[in-house]
């Protein structure tokens, strides 16, 4: 960013190129943590008293703070600046079948609370009331008043239709399916909602600061108790024509009976071949028993032959599916994600590789989800983060 406006269109107003040069010092901030008016103006292109105006606009306008000085270098000291935290809050919420889990964070992404509320027992109808609860009692612990948040965003193990409003795909959550959702939770938590496929966030959150950052073209694959895809093509989701790109739990696939009727069964062929009841069963066959999905392929792991033999087949179904995928999509990178490719890790992942190189044309890389945390939750945050940053930063 320079102040030479010799190529920009005549609508290049004064108004309009401070604008772009705030946003470029508030993204750089955001990035690179606290500058000096010295160092934003290197790095936006800026004379230093051009940067003390832009400084002097934003913290004028509560976006930035000072936070100390340089120290150790020639010279004085200089004033360093950070986004302030307090310009905006924002809640992501990761929905499943047996919980709810909450985070709060500030404008600049550090997660301030979170919080995980069973939802077992809850009325259908009182959905609205229950999410409120829980998203309150983060707010909470997070020390920030009732209201103070600027975007909340949710993800579902279903599809919102572009048109109706209406969760699709998501009969195994009772409660989440009124056209008016979205508007009803907006009313009750006093501030901006959005619902978004749970797969989908985990793939935002793997181009952020995952497996997939600086990949434009991946799919994400899902599996858990559900089985799930994202589409990720020239840098953006895909969600197709009625938001149900990805949903490839229904995918008719080799090694399972095709199922007539998917819409009122809820089931399909590859979920039938990897779905976390798949797993157990499969695990069975190999005289591994466990609770879970998860524990069966932790148990594998530490059981050599019969633990070898359930990997290899597991991986091998994991394949299948992603041959099919990958042969219409022809992504870069294939990213493994959920309880039990996160469970399998490098051992499940490498075989899932060499399996995919043998039977599928094209021959992406495939790695482990990279994420610290749970990738949902993570993922709900980096998109309303991306909203709060757009609404906060457009309007001071």
């Amino acid at each position: 960013m320079t102040e030479n406006t010799s190529r920009l269109p005549l609508a290049g107003t004064p108004s309009l190129l401070r604008a772009i040069n705030d946003r470029a010092a508030l993204q750089l901030l955001l990035e690179n943590g606290p500058l000096s008016r010295t160092q934003i103006g290197t790095l936006t292109g800026l004379s230093k008293p051009t940067a003390s105006q832009l400084l002097a606009r934003l913290e004028a306008a509560g976006l930035v703070v000072p936070v100390g000085t340089t120290e150790g270098g020639p010279g004085p000291n200089a004033q360093l600046y950070q986004v302030d935290p307090a310009a905006g809050y924002v809640a992501g919420l990761d929905v499943t079948t047996s919980q709810v889990r909450v985070a709060v964070a500030d404008i600049t992404g550090r997660t301030l609370a979170e919080h995980v509320v069973p939802t077992k027992g809850w009325p259908a109808a009182a959905t609205v009331e229950k999410v409120g609860e829980a998203v309150a009692e983060t707010v909470r612990r997070a020390g920030l008043a009732p209201g103070s948040l600027r975007e909340i965003v949710i993800g579902v193990g279903g599809a919102p239709d572009p048109v109706s409003g209406k969760l699709r795909y998501a009969s195994h959550l009772p409660g989440w399916h009124s056209p008016r959702l979205t508007d009803e939770l907006s009313a009750a938590l006093d501030a901006p909602v959005s619902i978004e496929n749970d797969v989908n966030l985990a793939a935002v959150a793997e181009q952020a600061s995952g497996a997939a950052q600086g990949c434009e073209d991946f799919v994400l694959l899902w599996a858990g108790e559900g089985t799930g895809a994202a589409i990720v093509i020239a840098g953006r989701l895909h969600r197709g024509f009625t938001g149900g790109a990805g949903e490839v739990g229904y995918m008719p696939v080799p090694g399972a009976p095709v199922v007539r009727d998917v819409r009122r069964k809820n089931s399909g062929g590859f979920q039938e071949l990897v779905g976390a009841p798949a797993v157990r069963a499969l695990a069975r066959e190999h005289g591994l028993t466990a609770p879970t999905a998860e524990e069966a392929v932790l148990l594998a792991l530490e059981t050599p032959g019969a633990g070898d033999d359930f990997l290899t087949a597991l991986a091998g179904r994991l394949a299948v599916g992603l041959a099919v995928i990958v042969s219409v999509v022809d992504p870069e990178l294939v990213v493994v994600s959920g309880g039990v490719p996160i469970a399998g890790g490098e051992r499940l992942r490498l075989l899932v590789e060499d399996e995919l190189a043998r039977i599928a044309i094209t021959r992406p890389e495939v790695r482990s989800s990279a994420l610290p945390g749970p990738p949902v939750l993570h993922g709900a945050l980096q998109r309303a983060l991306a909203a709060a940053r757009e609404a906060v930063f457009s309007t001071h």
